[in-house]
């Protein structure tokens, strides 16, 4: 299921509260904001790899955002233009980095992303070695993540965490259907070179090599699978 912009509890639609926020209304961008926060962090969090960048990148999309409002078109969806400028936000300071950092998640991510994860959904009590297994699954996946390309991670996260499908990955990121569809496949063939440690043999609740991520049976209801 695709955000939409208008909301389930009858309130003003995301273009309405984009248009009232141009109109000068000083509360409608915070409200905007607001109600699709914890996604947009989640995608900035696992663009930048740490909670420091993913929070610049997020504060920098929204400075943004709130400036060139007037622009917005309505070409597309307001949540995908906000996602646009976030992904764009976020993949420029990590172009401006000469050493990409690749820092652990915070403990909190989980509750805050709110959507797609990298691991299954945890019950309430488990048990403390599988707990370990999951964090060092996490911190492999992340690592591994933040050393390649940061095109080929933004569309990775785009569509196989988040769960967007191709073609709404490429009105994000302003490209091609097509060059999403490369960025993942070169994306997915460099993840399987570098968690080669989670393959078969290794241990044998991880993926395979060739499917580095986890597939959409794991993922938390909600989110979407890829195509």
């Amino acid at each position: 299921m695709s955000p939409a912009d208008e909301p389930p509890d009858g309130g003003p639609s995301d273009a309405a509260l984009l248009a009232a926020h141009v109109a000068g209304d000083p509360a409608a961008f915070g409200v905007l904001f607001g109600r699709h926060r914890d996604r947009l962090w989640a995608v900035a969090l696992r663009t930048t790899g740490n909670p420091e960048d993913a929070a610049d990148g997020l504060q920098d999309g929204m400075v943004a955002a709130y400036r060139r409002a007037a622009s917005f078109r309505g070409e597309a969806m307001v949540t995908t233009w906000l996602h646009r400028v976030v992904v764009n936000a976020c993949l420029d300071r990590l172009r401006a980095q000469k050493v990409r950092r690749a820092e652990p998640l915070p403990d909190d991510h989980e509750e805050r992303g709110g959507r797609g994860s990298l691991v299954s959904a945890t019950t309430d009590v488990e048990d403390p070695a599988d707990l370990s297994v999951r964090a060092e699954r996490r911190r492999l996946v992340l690592d591994a993540l933040g050393r390649i390309p940061a095109e080929q991670r933004a569309a990775l996260v785009l569509v196989d965490m988040e769960g967007y499908s191709v073609l709404e990955a490429a009105a994000i990121l302003d490209c091609a259907v097509g060059t999403v569809k490369s960025r993942c496949s070169r994306g997915r063939t460099r993840l399987a070179g570098l968690l080669g440690v989670l393959a078969p043999g290794g241990d044998p609740d991880h993926e395979p090599p060739g499917n580095p991520l986890p597939p959409p049976s794991v993922r938390p209801q909600g989110s979407r699978a890829p195509p």
